[in-house]
C-alpha cells in the first residue's frame, strides 16, 4: 500500500481528510482519503507517497498529530505468528533506527495497549536479527511504526526524524502540575513545545521579557509564562489565582481583552478567550498590525460544522488583516478540544 498514515484527535477525521485532500490537490498529487469517524487516524492513498510526504511537511498540517509514510496494510494476521508477515513486508533497502509500537488514540483501540507492548518486545529482536533495526536506538535514522488496528490487523509505516512528531502518536507526555490554576496550562506548555523553535523559546525567557495574557482568568496561561520568567499583564475582568499575584511578576488589569491595548510594545501576547474564531483572528491581526507584540500564541475555537473551512478562513483573515509578512504555525494539539492553537511572529529579513 502506498500512502500516508496520519493520526488525529478522535472525531476530527473528516477535518484531517479534508485537509489532506485539498493540500495534496494543491501540490499536484492525485489521491483519496480513507477513514471512519472516531477512529483517530486517516489514510491518504496515492501513487507517489514519498513525493507527497515531501510536499506536505508534518509541521504544516493542522489536524495531523503525526504524519507517517505508509507501506503495508496487513490484515488477517495469525495470532500465533504476526511477526513473519511483518518482516516480509519491510522495505528491503532500509535499516530503521527505532521501532515504535502504537495504536490509534481512540476508545476502541485502547484495549490494544497490552498487545502492542508484548508484540513490540518480540518484534524488536526479530528485526535486529534480520538486520532491519539497529542494535541501539538511532534517532538520526528512519523510525519504523507498527500501528495495531486490531489483533489481526496492523499498519506498517515509517517516519523521517526531521519531518514527524518525536513522540509516539504525536502526543507529548506532559505532567499536570498541582499548583497550576487550571488544566489549560497544558495547552500553552504543549504549544511552546510543538509550535515554537529553540531560537523563539530563547526570546521567551530572556531577562526583562514582558507579555500580555488576554482573557487570563483563572491564570493557567499566565502561570506558564511566569514559570518561563516573563513579567505578565493579565487582562480579564474575572479573578486570578492569588499565588500568581504573590510572584511579583503579574499585574492583573480588569479590562476587556478585545479592547485593551498595551501602553508600549511587548515581547509576547497569548490569548485563550472563548469567542467566535473570526473575531479572535481579527483582534490578533490588530496586535501585529499595530506592532504591539513580537510573538503570539492564541486559540481559535471551532464551530461544530465545517471546521476545516472555518480554520482556513480564520487563518487567511488573520494573515490579511495583519498587513505584515508573518510566520504562522497552527496545530490541533493533544490538549486542545474543539479548537486549534496558532503561533505567529513577524517574518524578518
Amino acid at each position: 500500500m502506498n500512502g500516508l498514515l496520519c493520526y488525529c484527535r478522535a472525531g476530527f477525521e473528516p477535518e484531517l481528510a479534508g485537509e489532506l485532500t485539498e493540500r495534496a490537490a494543491m501540490a499536484g498529487f492525485a489521491g483519496y482519503a480513507r477513514t471512519e469517524r472516531n477512529t483517530g487516524y486517516v489514510l491518504f492513498i496515492c501513487d507517489d507517497a514519498d513525493a507527497l510526504s515531501r510536499g506536505l511537511p508534518w509541521s504544516t498540517l493542522i489536524f495531523a498529530r503525526q504524519k507517517l509514510r505508509l507501506f503495508a496494510d496487513l490484515q488477517g494476521l495469525d495470532p500465533s505468528d504476526r511477526i513473519t508477515p511483518m518482516l516480509a513486508a519491510l522495505p528491503k533497502n532500509i535499516r530503521f533506527g527505532e521501532l515504535v509500537m502504537e495504536h490509534p488514540d481512540s476508545d476502541a483501540s485502547k484495549p490494544l495497549a497490552g498487545l502492542a507492548r508484548s508484540l513490540g518486545n518480540a518484534l524488536r529482536p526479530a528485526l535486529r536479527k534480520a538486520g532491519a533495526l539497529t542494535r541501539e536506538d538511532n534517532a538520526r535514522l528512519q523510525c519504523l511504526h507498527v500501528c495495531l488496528l486490531d489483533g489481526d490487523h496492523a499498519l506498517l509505516a515509517s517516519s523521517e526524524p526531521e519531518d514527524s512528531a518525536p513522540w509516539p502518536l504525536g502526543i507529548p507526555r506532559l505532567r499536570a502540575h498541582a499548583d497550576a490554576p487550571s488544566r489549560s496550562a497544558l495547552k500553552l506548555e504543549e504549544a511552546l513545545l510543538v509550535l515554537v523553535n529553540e531560537r523563539e523559546r530563547v526570546s521567551l525567557t530572556h531577562d526583562g521579557a514582558r507579555a500580555a495574557d488576554l482573557g487570563a482568568s483563572p491564570g493557567g496561561w499566565t502561570w506558564v509564562l511566569v514559570r518561563n520568567g516573563l513579567h505578565v499583564q493579565a487582562i480579564d475582568n474575572g479573578p486570578l489565582q492569588g499565588q500568581l499575584l504573590d510572584t511579583g511578576k503579574v499585574e492583573h488589569l480588569r479590562a476587556d481583552g478585545f479592547s485593551w491595548q498595551p501602553p508600549q510594545p511587548l515581547d509576547w501576547m497569548v490569548c485563550d478567550m472563548v469567542e467566535q474564531p473570526r473575531r479572535v483572528a481579527e483582534r490578533m491581526a490588530t496586535w501585529f498590525r499595530e506592532g504591539w507584540c513580537r510573538y503570539a500564541v492564541f486559540n481559535l475555537k471551532l464551530p461544530m460544522k465545517k471546521r476545516w473551512q472555518e480554520t482556513q478562513l480564520c487563518l487567511e483573515l488573520f494573515a490579511q488583516q495583519a498587513q505584515k509578512p508573518l510566520i504562522i504555525r497552527a496545530k490541533q494539539l493533544y490538549h486542545d478540544r474543539e479548537e486549534i492553537t496558532v503561533f505567529a511572529t513577524i517574518k524578518r529579513g
